[in-house]
């Protein structure tokens, strides 16, 4: 598609009272999905990360790495088992874990951002004791996956006072050192709490909270957190879109001004998303 000078021109007009409303003000973005496996789309989006951290926004990236980790665990003969969307995790399964999440998913986005322009720092919630973690208390025994009981926001913050983008895995560490294996949505949304972010954005593989899920026309652009109650009674939020909200709403309540849940799936959805008047996904409020 060519897009004349002008056009261009007007877009970037068009964009300034956005840039102006964020700059310098944090952002914190939760990305999997399929934006994560897929290779145009992972593009686009460290093309955006970029993007705006260059123009004053300052950035951090929070990540999983399911798809990832369940290949290393079939390479390695371990079968994956979920217990309420939630990957049972023993010590084998812990090791194969940190070693991707950390390791291969971490430093491969680190690479992607410094060669799109950008400056970035790998981490994981075990460096600088970023992420305290608890043995996850959900009826069921889940092995060692945790919840996020505090977040020291130290090392991210001097992380971007020196210009960089955090890239966090997420792991926690237990106050005995046992570290543990974290629900990503639930760890950004506690970073962005504690770190008192303008927005949270939720990369997801749907278009957004839709009440017709078989009709993306149904999108519900925004929604008041006192709302979702009724709407999981009413089934418009159900299965594993019920975390996710859960988190947005969590973020929200803790003081992060809005969050939102977007497709990753549609190349530069984050600024669409942050950019232009209408938006892209779900906007939480207060």
């Amino acid at each position: 598609m060519n897009i004349s000078n002008t056009d261009k021109a007007a877009v970037l007009a068009e964009a300034l009272p956005y840039l102006q409303k964020y700059y310098n003000k944090v952002v914190v973005v939760k990305y999997g999905g399929n934006a994560m496996v897929n290779d145009a789309l992972k593009e686009a989006v460290m093309s955006d990360i970029v993007l705006l951290s260059l123009v004053g926004i300052r950035i951090v990236l929070v990540h999983g790495g399911g798809p990832e980790i369940s290949a290393a665990l079939k390479a390695a003969g371990k079968e994956s088992r979920f217990v309420n969307g939630l990957r049972y995790t023993d010590q084998e399964t812990l090791d194969v874990v940190q070693m991707v999440l950390c390791g291969k998913v971490n430093k491969e986005l680190v690479r992607l951002l410094q060669r799109k322009g950008g400056r970035a720092v790998g981490l994981c919630g075990i460096d600088g004791q970023m992420i305290h973690a608890e043995k996850a208390q959900s009826g069921e025994d889940l092995g060692l996956v945790g919840e996020v009981a505090g977040v020291n926001a130290a090392p991210i913050l001097d992380v971007l006072e020196a210009g960089y983008i955090p890239v966090i895995a997420t792991l926690g560490v237990g106050a005995d050192g046992t570290v543990y294996n974290i629900n990503a949505d639930a760890a950004a949304a506690r970073i962005a709490a504690e770190l008192h972010a303008e927005n949270l954005i939720s990369l997801t593989d749907i278009r957004g909270l839709l009440r017709d899920r078989d009709d993306d026309a149904t999108l519900i652009s925004e929604v008041r957190c006192s709302e979702l109650p009724a709407l999981v009674r009413q089934g418009i939020v159900s299965g594993g879109m019920i975390p996710k909200v859960e988190c947005c709403v969590e973020a929200v309540r803790r003081g992060v001004s809005r969050a939102f849940i977007i497709d990753g799936r549609i190349p530069h959805s984050i600024l669409i998303e942050m950019m232009t008047n209408e938006g892209i996904g779900t906007m939480f409020l207060g």
